[in-house]
């Protein structure tokens, strides 16, 4: 069995004293070159879970251990992709890629950073848009770019929050084989967060389900499907079994309100 390298412990964390908890006695083990998405309503937690794990948020009870060790903010073996690219748009793809390294460089050489980020670039496939801008570019490159920042500090952990939501259904699909590809090459372990199941299920080995009010694990399910996948297993019956999985325990967690009868 592989090595536990994010260890989440009966975390709560409440944004403001006396408010119900935002997350309560969240327990999570993701083992090292899994890929694991969260999935859940919105504001149950999904995001605040990996602010935890980043080290950005602290929690009021239980601990978070990263390859061992205190989540802390800032370290280079995490790499975050949020939903929004957020590039700056006086900077070239390359000095965008480049900016996490220029963080923490101190005396590295500018011909090493640049190196660097071209390799970033090479394992996002954007090889070609150096000096491009982001005005330039289209929305899913804007989201490969911002993986490539992801990878650039040779981060041994990927955290995605909902980084496909804003494309369209086929720059999608595309970019999820691409990260599929990406994680083959690098052996990186990856948690996403998203609502969608059904891209859950194609990308992850298992897809752990949240509820909210508060927020907590609801289950998980295991997806039992063999590395590298293509778009044909989602017209396979196991694969739709999977998701009515998925979708009928997170149901669990609507609530009296969403009652039938």
């Amino acid at each position: 069995m592989a090595a536990s390298v994010i260890e989440v412990q009966k975390v709560t964390i409440s944004f403001e004293p006396g408010t119900p908890p935002e997350l309560a006695g969240v327990n999570l083990q993701i083992e090292e070159g899994e890929i694991v998405s969260l999935v859940g309503p919105s504001g149950c937690g999904k995001s605040t879970l990996l602010r935890l794990i980043c080290g950005v948020l602290a929690p009021v009870k239980g601990g978070i251990k990263v390859y061992g060790k205190k989540a802390i903010p800032g370290w280079s073996g995490l790499g975050f992709v949020p939903q929004d690219a957020l590039l700056f748009p006086w900077r070239t793809v390359l000095a965008n890629v480049r900016l996490p390294l220029e963080v923490k460089a101190g005396k590295e050489e500018e011909k090493e950073l640049n190196r660097k980020a071209r390799e970033a670039l090479r394992l996002a496939n954007l090889e070609g848009v150096e000096d491009k801008y982001p005005h330039q570019l289209s929305g899913g490159m804007k989201q490969r770019v911002a993986l490539a920042r992801g990878l650039v500090t040779g981060s041994r952990i990927l955290l995605l929050d909902e980084p496909f939501a804003a494309l369209d259904a086929m720059t999608r699909t595309q970019l999820h084989l691409e990260l599929l590809n990406v994680q083959s090459r690098t052996g990186s372990t990856v948690l996403l967060v998203t609502h969608n199941i059904f891209e859950a299920v194609f990308l992850s080995g298992r897809v752990v389900v949240m509820g909210e009010k508060p927020g907590r694990i609801l289950g998980e399910v295991i997806v039992d499907l063999d590395y590298p996948r293509n778009l044909r297993v989602m017209g396979t019956p196991d694969f739709s079994r999977w998701v009515g999985e998925v979708q009928a325990l997170s149901e669990k967690g609507w609530g009296d309100s969403y009652a039938q009868g």
